[in-house]
Order: C-alpha cells, then sequence, then structure tokens
C-alpha cells in the first residue's frame, strides 16, 4: 500500500502538469478563434462584395435582402448584408443596376458557391463568379478559369413568360461548340460534371428566384445603403 501510494505521488507532478498543458492549449485555441472570427467573417464579406460588384458591372451601392416566403416579402439587411439571400446593385445616380443571387450544388468533389448577376431590364443573366470551390486544378476548375465558359453569362437569355412565374426558355446546358441559342451554356470539355453543375444551379435559382424579383421590382428599385 505504501509503495502504491508513493507512485502515486511520484506521477502527481506529471499528471498536474499534463492537466496544465491541457488547459492552457484549450485557452489559446479558445483565444485564437475569437481573434480570428471576425477577421475571417470580414474576409468572407469582402470577397462576397467584390463578386458583387463584378457580376454587376456600374454598380457603386449595393443593397442586402433577405427573402420571407411566408410572407412573400423582402426585408433589408443591416450590418454589410450577412445573412443576406439577394443583392441589389445601384449606379452612382442610385438606378438599379441589377440583382445578384448565390446559389450552391454538388459538384464533381464538393459543393461549388457561385453568384451570378441579373437584369430586369435586359431579362438576362450578365455575370457569374465563383466564390467556392474545390474542382479539380486544371479540370473542374476551368469554370473559374475559362474565358469561352464565363462568356456564357455575359447575356445569357433568362426571360420569363407573360404570367412571370416561369423561364421561356429553360437554361440548358450543350456541348463545347455547340451553342446556338441565347438560353444554352456552352460546356467544357473534359469538365462536363462541373459545367452542369453550374448550369443546374443556375437553372434552378433563376426559376426561383426571378419571378419574387419582378413580383417586388418597385421596392428593389429604391436604393438601400
Amino acid at each position: 500500500m505504501a509503495a502504491m501510494t508513493s507512485s502515486l505521488t511520484a506521477l502527481w507532478p506529471m499528471y498536474r502538469s499534463l492537466v496544465g498543458l491541457g488547459v492552457i492549449c484549450t485557452v489559446c485555441i479558445v483565444a485564437v478563434v475569437m481573434v480570428t472570427t471576425p477577421a475571417i467573417k470580414q474576409n468572407q464579406q469582402d470577397a462576397m462584395h467584390r463578386a458583387i460588384f463584378a457580376v454587376l458591372p456600374g454598380t457603386t451601392t449595393i443593397g442586402a435582402f433577405t427573402y420571407d416566403s411566408g410572407a412573400d416579402a423582402f426585408s433589408t439587411v443591416v450590418q454589410g448584408g450577412a445573412g443576406s439571400t439577394l443583392y441589389v446593385g445601384y449606379d452612382p445616380q442610385g438606378q438599379l443596376v441589377g440583382v445578384a443571387i448565390a446559389a450552391e450544388g454538388q459538384g464533381y468533389q464538393d459543393k461549388i458557391k457561385i453568384i451570378y448577376g441579373y437584369s430586369p431590364d435586359k431579362q438576362t443573366v450578365i455575370g457569374m463568379r465563383v466564390i467556392e470551390s474545390r474542382e479539380t486544378p486544371g479540370l473542374g476548375d476551368r469554370i473559374e478559369t475559362d474565358s469561352a465558359f464565363q462568356a456564357n453569362f455575359i447575356a445569357l437569355d433568362v426571360r420569363l413568360n407573360a404570367q412571370g412565374n416561369d423561364l421561356v426558355h429553360p437554361v440548358e446546358l450543350v456541348k463545347s461548340g455547340q451553342k446556338t441559342k441565347a438560353w444554352q451554356i456552352d460546356g467544357i470539355t473534359g469538365a462536363t460534371i462541373s459545367s452542369q453543375a453550374i448550369t443546374d444551379m443556375i437553372a434552378h435559382s433563376v426559376s426561383t428566384w426571378l419571378p419574387r424579383v419582378r413580383d417586388h421590382i418597385a421596392q428593389l428599385e429604391q436604393p438601400h445603403g
């Protein structure tokens, strides 16, 4: 018994040191998270704003909105637009340039997140940027770097029908070099899955959001800081 007590006594300093080290490590991790989280969120917000300016050329001011499907209404968002579901760009005169809408879907490797710009006047998608992707370098990531693929989204036809509840022509993917219609997306050879993912995201998103934008365009046309 005495020998066991002696052994426990001898181990106590080591145990105390390990516990103390664990506590210190935990405190350090918590401190790092607390310090870096605001910076990470700010960087994400800044990246989102850069993407919005890119997909809505001519924008100088951004308004942020959330949408309540139950009330069928948009609400403005403050504090940089955190939690927004839709962004609106205004020119220096306060006139509406277009609407930027985020979308996401499954790519070849993982989720792909994009944001695209929409012009209510032209009824076209006028820009698209990938904001998060883990697609294969050199293949799937060409959705970000391929200029020919990006050109699909300069004037992609997404006109609504007379009732304003659906597209006149559904957005569709075609093989590279076979695009003949303004509502078609020319795919990327060797990156079909990633190209299809972008097409599906935009097709679903415009069908959902454009009728809402049309119904509430008067509200969205009012500049918000």
